[in-house]
């Protein structure tokens, strides 16, 4: 596993819900992004956002990591949970809202 991976793995692994977006929580970069960070504040849970555009390598190795060629990227208790459309849907059905209570996080 290369730094970057490893870097990514261990930010997943610490927090219980990790955002991996363009720009940060308080200014996304793009409108996917900025729509997970609406449905987040709304749920009203904590979570850590790990600005991809600050480090190249961040951005190419969290696509690596999961497998999964977007971002935004969101991860609960170490589980990749999808990118905007599949959080979007999670949220709109309740089961994202589930998801958390679920794994504990208020």
């Amino acid at each position: 596993m290369t730094d970057v991976l490893k870097q990514i793995d261990a930010q997943v692994k610490a927090n219980d819900v990790v955002l991996f977006l363009k720009g940060t929580k308080e200014s996304p970069m793009c409108g996917f992004s900025g729509r997970v960070v609406q449905i987040l504040n709304h749920v009203g849970v904590p979570y850590t956002g790990v600005n991809v555009l600050d480090d190249e390598g961040i951005r190419q190795g969290i696509k690596d990591y999961a497998n999964w060629p977007t971002i935004p990227q969101l991860y609960v208790k170490g589980e990749f949970i999808g990118g905007c459309d599949i959080v979007t849907e999670m949220f709109q059905s309740g089961e994202l809202q589930g998801l958390f209570t679920e794994k504990g996080i208020a």
